[in-house]
């Protein structure tokens, strides 16, 4: 009996075990019931886990005495072009002794046009001369004769008047026979075509057995050799160049070369507001650097100095249209800092705003990190 009774406790006992309530079961309960849930026990918070540490260069913002420069466009061109043709026309082409790219001195014979009917004009305009001077002769000797004999009451003052008109005559004739020659002497000399001054050969259109024609252009010479830029700037940067102001020309192999302001024009262009600048450069210096006339290239005007806060271009990222650079605090964390950039020069940026001098900043690595960030630092320059 005792036995029967123990093992129905037991059994009692191991079915209350068996219906204990869970967690879950009183949420469950207390939601259905519209009681306030009981506190559950928090799990333990996970402990934070720190960036790796990224290894950046530092530099440190400075000032420095920068040139103020203002940059500009346009195309090289010859100073001036000297547009060489023939004074004489119908005249054929003998020999073209130049071409493109020619250096040639004041007076050097460009071309040589075919020069024989000219001589034979020159021979016989000589011999018009010599017939009118021998012409002359006889009629001064015949009127010298006839005032003699007029004085001496030979010959009646009509006769003698008739002599006179005679020498008078022969002078005229003799005198036409001279222009005439000289004019043959004159056509003969423009049978070859010279250079009106040194310089190079730019263009030329002169060919053998071609006939020359009134106005026809065959050289063309750039006077010296002489280049120049004609930059374009707006109108409002026109007033701050002058005459003499230093210059520096990008050329086409990447060397500069050195010019300076020769006229800054009076007038702007009232469809573009831009001005031109006419600057004079080293023709030597310009064909070593590359450029020829009609090359298209930058420049920068050299105004004066000034200081500037610099850093290297590195250091300042561009994110969403702005600037900004990492500085670095005592813990080695960045901040993110907002700037106003300005002037470059070579590879370092002028800091207008945002930064003072002398403080720490991210030099490269820069694009990799975020506000907030721990780094390892390697200084820079």
């Amino acid at each position: 009996m005792r036995e029967t009774r123990k093992y129905a406790r037991s059994s009692v006992a191991r079915r209350a075990i068996g219906v204990l309530p869970t967690a879950g079961h009183i949420l469950a309960a207390c939601l259905l019931a519209g009681l306030p849930a009981l506190p559950l026990a928090a799990e333990p918070a996970k402990a934070p886990v720190a960036k790796a540490a990224l290894t950046v260069t530092a530099t440190a913002a400075t000032n420095e005495d920068w040139s103020h420069t203002l940059p500009g466009n346009g195309n090289v061109a010859a100073w001036q072009e000297a547009v060489i043709g023939a004074e004489v026309s119908g005249y054929r082409i003998a020999e073209v002794k130049v071409g493109v790219g020619d250096s040639v001195k004041k007076g050097q014979v460009l071309a040589r046009i075919a020069d024989e009917m000219v001589r034979s004009e020159r021979e016989e305009a000589r011999a018009a001369v010599a017939e009118a001077e021998a012409q002359l002769a006889d009629a001064k000797a015949n009127a010298d004769r006839a005032r003699t004999l007029r004085e001496k009451g030979f010959y009646s003052p009509q006769s003698s008047s008739q002599f006179v008109t005679a020498e008078q005559t022969a002078k005229a004739r003799a005198a036409s026979a001279k222009a005439r020659l000289q004019g043959a002497e004159i056509r003969l000399s423009k049978m070859q075509i010279v250079a009106p001054d040194s310089g190079v050969i730019s263009a030329r259109a002169a060919t053998v057995g071609s006939l020359t024609q009134p106005g026809q252009e065959l050289f063309r010479l750039i006077r010296g050799g002489r280049l120049e830029w004609r930059a374009e700037v707006s109108g409002d940067e026109l007033a701050k160049l002058k005459p003499g102001m230093p210059v520096q020309v990008s050329g086409t192999n990447g060397q500069a070369v050195k010019g300076r302001v020769r006229i800054v024009a009076p007038t702007i262009d009232p469809q573009s507001r831009n001005g031109f600048v006419y600057v004079d450069i080293d023709a030597a210096a310009a064909a070593a650097a590359g450029l020829r006339a009609g090359s298209f290239v930058r420049g920068v005007f050299e105004l004066g100095r000034s200081p500037a806060l610099a850093l290297p271009q590195t250091a300042v990222v561009l994110r969403e249209g702005f600037a900004y650079v990492y500085r670095i605090d005592a813990a080695n964390k960045v901040i993110q800092t907002k700037v106003a950039t300005g002037r470059r020069s070579g590879d370092r940026i002028e800091i207008t705003g945002g930064l003072e001098a002398g403080a720490r900043v991210v030099a490269s690595g820069a694009a990799f990190l975020a506000d907030g960030d721990t780094v390892k630092l390697v200084e820079g320059k």
